[in-house]
């Protein structure tokens, strides 16, 4: 019996030679390692998932590929308004000068005051019944539609505190309507810093800010 076989075993069970039996690790461990590995792949493979899902979505691709290009979208500015209507001179609009109030020769002395300041004029008489001592204000100015935007403002610049309207007539010719509060026109001087603010050339907005968006 070898020295190797403990007491009381023989038969198959006897260890002959001088090598000791090969002894199997635990195959538990075997298993753990492979449930790591495994692991290790599934998130990968999700992770890998996911970023191709944000690329479909988001065009990352495209956007990249137009970004080194330098093939990137000008980023819009400010939405263009229309160009104002050049205002016109006061020698060329036409001012009929009526009086809404009881006082006499009012509506005279303004228009006298208006041509020497350039303005051409045409009828000097008393309000319409539908305006007569019904105007509580300075004054209305009152022409067409095409006038809100020119005609109107220019007078406007002779006298303050004006209500602006408008009507159905074709023609270019203005109202001023005198009402109640009207004391006097506005100082010549006055009246000429306003109407040089108002015909000041305004900057055209720009439609886009150079900027591009990639």
């Amino acid at each position: 019996m070898s020295m190797l076989t403990p007491p009381g075993m023989g038969g198959k069970y006897r260890i002959t030679g001088a090598k000791y039996p090969r002894m199997r690790r635990p195959s538990g461990r075997r298993r753990l390692v492979l449930a790591v590995v495994a692991s290790a792949l599934a998130v990968g493979l999700i992770g890998w998932g996911t970023l191709q899902l944000i690329d479909v979505f988001t065009g990352g691709d495209k956007a990249s590929a137009a970004s080194s290009r330098g093939d990137c979208a000008p980023r819009p500015g400010p939405s263009a308004e229309p160009a104002p209507k050049a205002l016109p001179k006061p020698g060329q609009i036409k001012v009929n000068v009526f009086n809404a109030t009881p006082r006499s020769g009012l509506a005279k002395d303004v228009a006298a005051e208006l041509k020497k300041r350039g303005f051409a004029i045409g009828k000097v008489d008393n309000a319409p019944k539908e305006f007569d001592k019904k105007v509580k204000g300075t004054g209305i100015l009152l022409g067409a539609k095409t006038a809100a935007e020119t005609a109107l403002p220019v007078l406007g610049t002779q006298l303050a505190g004006t209500e602006n309207r408008t009507d159905a007539r074709k023609g270019g010719e203005v109202d001023l309507i005198l009402g109640t509060k009207f004391k006097d026109l506005a100082k010549k001087e006055d009246a000429d810093k306003a109407l040089a603010v108002l015909a000041e050339p305004k900057p055209a907005p720009s439609t886009s800010d150079g900027k591009k968006d990639c």
